[in-house]
């Protein structure tokens, strides 16, 4: 496993000298921990219809866009109308720390009221500046499987392939020219997705890394900007990518219109964090949770408590403790459980879903100091107990738990997908 890493670790640290860079092409990595002071909010209540749509139909601007790479199913890595890997296999084994296990079966919504548009983190080995459109189950698959597909509890799941910028883009330093192909791709699945699909439906974002670096330009150049368009936002999901905002402020900052989420009954609002252990807080250069912008601050929202304060964490983690987003795997449990594998000792117990969940094993609330913000992570971890103590998800102490920014937190999304669709959905 090690070795299979020290690739990938080797590219990593030199990303850190082209981060500036990723910022302005919005694979910008801050977030976090603003403590949000009561602001004026210009986000108004987004009300719809009971059928979770605001006006039933496909919105006039995206009426007649005729799709580029994205008709159909064509390009999607997960679709509602496709048989993939966003819809069967996610069951999770709760694993207690005493450790009892049970099984939390996953039943994805027969009729979901809101849709979600996933976009990817940093994932793809493909050499040159930009992938291609032909994703690896083991690359951008697991990532969706592990960052998205459990929310089709919650919504129909929509997230394009694009041809994002490598990790040996990246650590070329990829170009002006190298971003605006991926992004370019994002778009058009967009609007290929509001032509085609939506129907005047609500609609979460949700991106990691790089994907919410894209996604952080749509909602700039799309949805923020647009009256029509923004009263179709549920909310949106930015992790391990900064949404500058005035200090002590919600809104104001990379976006007009669109807040910071406050509260847990709220739509239309962002949710966005970086994670770092309570054991290991941003350094000076850290590469998340700050922004460079004079007078800003990167946005801090913890998706398990939309306000202010410390809480135990929802998590969904793959069930072999040694995979990674960014290592690769398989769906699954260990072949062969051991104690450096597996989240119980298997002389204890067994697990046999593709993935866990861990009640109180990690709790978070926003911090930050002179310079930063982020999601501050506690494990607490038991010797005593026959439990796993620790996780995983470092890469340097600049960069935190980049790797499971979104997994440390999965559950306490869809509880909040769900409390923010009550209140779009009205």
């Amino acid at each position: 496993m090690i070795k299979r890493f020290l690739p990938v670790i080797a590219a990593l640290a030199l990303i850190a000298s082209g981060c500036a860079g990723d910022d302005s092409a919005n694979e910008t990595a801050n977030s976090t921990a603003t403590t949000a002071t009561t602001a004026t909010t210009a986000t108004t209540a987004t009300t719809a219809t009971t059928d979770g749509s605001v006006d039933a139909g496909t919105l006039k601007r995206y009426s007649k866009y005729t799709p580029q790479q994205y008709a159909g199913t064509n390009n999607w890595l997960c679709h509602p109308d496709a048989d993939d890997l966003c819809d069967d296999d996610m069951d999770a084994t709760q694993v207690n720390a005493d450790g009892s296990t049970k099984v939390i079966p996953w039943t994805p919504a027969k009729n979901a009221p809101v849709d979600c548009f996933y976009v990817y983190p940093t994932i793809s080995a493909d050499p040159g500046s930009n992938s291609d459109l032909n994703p690896s189950p083991e690359q951008e698959g697991y990532a969706a499987r592990n960052q998205v597909a459990r929310l089709g509890e919650q919504c129909r799941v929509f997230a394009p392939v694009y041809r994002q910028v490598t990790l040996a883009g990246l650590t070329g330093k990829a170009s002006p020219d190298a971003w605006d192909i991926a992004y370019d791709d994002i778009l058009d699945a967009w609007k290929s997705y509001m032509a085609q699909a939506n129907d005047g439906r609500g609609v979460v974002l949700i991106g990691h890394s790089q994907g919410a670096g894209m996604l952080k330009r749509l909602i700039e150049e799309e949805v923020d900007p647009n009256d029509d368009v923004r009263s179709h936002l549920v909310s949106a999901y930015l992790a391990g990518g900064s949404v500058a905002v005035p200090k002590g402020k919600l809104v104001g900052g990379d976006f007009k219109h669109i807040a910071l989420c406050s509260k847990a009954d709220e739509a239309g609002c962002v949710v966005t964090w970086s994670t770092f252990r309570s054991t290991a807080p941003p350094p000076d250069d850290a590469i998340f949770g700050r922004t460079t912008e004079a007078g800003m601050r990167a946005g801090c929202v913890s998706p398990a408590k939309l306000a202010s304060g410390s809480t135990n964490l929802h998590g969904f983690f793959p069930a072999d403790r040694s995979a990674t987003i960014l290592a690769g795997g398989q769906a699954g449990p260990p072949a062969t459980p051991t104690v450096e594998n597996s989240w119980v000792d298997p002389k204890v117990g067994v697990v046999d879903t593709p993935f866990v969940t861990l009640p109180g094993l990690t709790s978070g609330a926003c911090a930050s100091n002179d310079s930063a913000d982020w999601l501050e992570i506690t494990v607490n971890g038991d010797p005593a107990d026959p439990r796993a103590d620790n996780i995983g998800g470092d890469l340097s102490p600049q960069w935190g738990l980049h790797l499971v920014d979104i997994s440390l937190v999965m559950g306490d999304i869809q509880t909040a997908v769900d409390s923010q669709t009550s209140a779009y959905t009205g």
